[in-house]
Parts: structure tokens; sequence; C-alpha cells
């Protein structure tokens, strides 16, 4: 973990992260069905940014069910006690940096706000993409392996300065080790992930648990295994120590039974 920011997500839990990928009207449709649970991490995916832009991370607040790492009423509290105190240029600038503002005025701020992950896929200009996440009101942020080192540097540097958890996404990265082993610190989550591509063309291509327990093994860190959302792959990334489990495809192929699903889906990863 990295010094001087305290996570909010915990080595001794596991977490359900339910990608959200396709419109706006889809995104407010499953989250308006999520169970209440502090182990679902919500990701404000790629095609969904791009779409609207970074924006949409605060629709997604008014949108998130209660107790999925918070709900939009703490959201409406929070800002209610900004204009209290007059700090409403604070949440343009940084909605964290309003959260430790307020921490100083002594006012209680909502600890149980939605954990929302920006995949943003960084792969440069680390501090300027980290710093508009945080303004959105981001828990973490999501940057490419095959980056340039610099780059990650500075992401993961950013990512503590902006109160923000640093997630690397190994995509394509033949030895994630050796990309650890080359930052000035480790990030909070190491993303191993199968692309949506790869999972489509190539019947050979399998999800990288064999890195699960290497990483772990070095680093103190977290880690989330993508690409797979049949209920055998995500019990077997839970079963090989998966700490973080990324769905997204059957949320949207049985969206009439999202509840069910989800709540499999926890059950599964405990």
């Amino acid at each position: 973990m990295l010094k001087g920011h305290e996570s909010r997500l915990s080595d001794k839990q596991r977490y359900l992260q339910v990608a959200l990928n396709g419109t706006r009207a889809d995104a407010r449709a499953i989250l308006s069905v999520l169970p209440s649970s502090e182990r679902i991490i919500i990701e404000a995916g790629t095609p969904l940014i791009k779409r609207y832009g970074i924006g949409i991370i605060r629709e997604i607040y008014d949108w998130a069910p209660r107790g999925t790492f918070g709900a939009a009423a703490d959201r409406r509290a929070l800002d209610a006690k900004i204009a209290q105190f007059g700090l409403i240029g604070a949440v343009t600038r940084s909605f964290t940096e309003a959260q430790r503002t307020l921490r100083v005025a002594g006012v209680e701020q909502a600890s149980n706000r939605p954990y929302i992950v920006a995949d943003m896929k960084t792969i440069d200009r680390g501090e300027t993409e980290v710093a508009m996440c945080a303004s959105a009101g981001a828990s973490a942020v999501i940057a490419m392996g095959s980056a340039p080192i610099e780059t990650l540097n500075t992401f993961i540097a950013s990512c503590e300065k902006y109160g923000l958890d640093a997630m690397i996404d190994m995509m394509n990265v033949e030895f994630p080790l050796a990309v650890l082993r080359s930052l000035k610190k480790p990030p909070r989550v190491i993303v191993l992930h199968r692309g949506v591509d790869e999972e489509r063309d190539n019947g050979q291509k399998m999800l990288p648990l064999h890195e699960i327990r290497r990483l772990k093994g070095q680093y103190d860190v977290l880690i989330a295994v993508a690409g797979g959302d049949t209920a055998r792959e995500v019990q077997s990334a839970a079963f090989n120590d998966a700490d973080i489990v990324v769905i997204w495809k059957s949320v949207y192929e049985q969206n009439g039974e999202t509840l069910e699903l989800i709540e499999g889906f926890l059950k599964t990863i405990k």
C-alpha cells in the first residue's frame, strides 16, 4: 500500500468488480438492480468514459445503490455540506480534496461513498488523467502496464497525491513481475487481463491465473482478474487467490437476471 494513502480496499476481503461498458441507459439499468454489498466495486469502463466523458463518474454516484460502497444520498449529503461551508470550488478541483477540506473543517464526511474505478487505460500523461478522475470523484484509476515506466511512476505518484488507488492492467504484458520490479513503488492493484478480442478470436488464450501467487509472493499488492465472465472462471480466479474478479459481459447478456447473477457471483468468490 502506498505510504500516505489509506486504501479503502482490504486485503482481507474479496470483491466483485462490475464493469459498465455500454450506454448510459445500460449503466443505469444495471446499477438499479445491483444488490447492496460492500464487496461490489463499480467500474466506469473505457467505452463508457469515451462515449460520455469523465462526467459519467458523477452520474454513477447518483445511480449507485445503497450499501455498494456507499449511496447517492451520501454524495448528495456531502455536496450539501460542501455548499454549507462555501467549498463549491473544491468540488470542481477534486472531490478528494473537498473531502480533505471538510475533515479539516471538522465536518463528518460520507465514508460509505461508492468505490468507482475509472478504466482510463492510461498510456501517457499519467498525472493529467489521474487529476481528471480525482475531480470526477473516482476512487481508483487504471493505467496500462505496457506504458513507459516513467508514465507508470508518475501515475502511481499522482494517485498517491490525489488519494486514489493506482491499478495497473497487465494485458498483453508477458512478464508482469518485470514491470513491477522497474517501478519506484508498486500500485495498490495489479490487473491480470485477457482482452475481449483475445477471448473471442483466440480460444487457446487462458486467464493468466498462474501469475497471481508469483506477484503476491514478492509484493504487497491486490490482484484483480479480468476477462473471465463464467461462474467457473470466476470461481477459478478466486480459488487461485485473486482479490478482485471483474465481470461485464454476463450482466449485459443476462440483464433480466442481473440481481440473481451478481448474488451468485458474490457467493462464488467468498
